[in-house]
């Protein structure tokens, strides 16, 4: 059984920053990765950003430059930065982590970007 839990999210004004956390239990598959959706209310579901075991990333346009992902592979976790954040940043962030057929999400955190 594989679990994530993230933490990490709140309320930020415009331009502010935070950093969201997830950490992955149970039976893991050494090569993985490990990846942030959201999910904003009426919108489909996101990629935000995602992190091979290997340490190559990937951004969706609307957040590079702003946010950066990362992970510790010995401790199963995985960061992600976010910087300069703005009103339409505003959304449920889910923590992924998959390999090969396995596929497993958290609970989701909110992040609210508002004045």
């Amino acid at each position: 059984q594989v679990q994530l839990v993230e933490s990490g999210g709140g309320l930020v004004q415009p331009g502010g920053s935070l950093s969201l956390s997830c950490v992955a239990s149970g039976n893991i598959f050494r090569s993985n990765v490990m990846a942030w959706y959201r999910q904003a209310p009426g919108k489909q579901r996101e990629l935000v950003a995602d992190i091979t075991t290997g340490g190559r990333t990937n951004y969706a346009d609307s957040v590079k430059g702003r946010f950066t992902i990362s992970r510790d592979n010995a401790k199963n976790i995985v960061h992600l930065q976010m910087n300069n954040l703005k009103p339409e940043d505003t959304a449920v962030y889910y923590c992924q982590l998959t390999w090969g057929v396995g596929l497993y999400w958290g609970q989701g955190t909110q992040v609210t970007v508002s004045s």
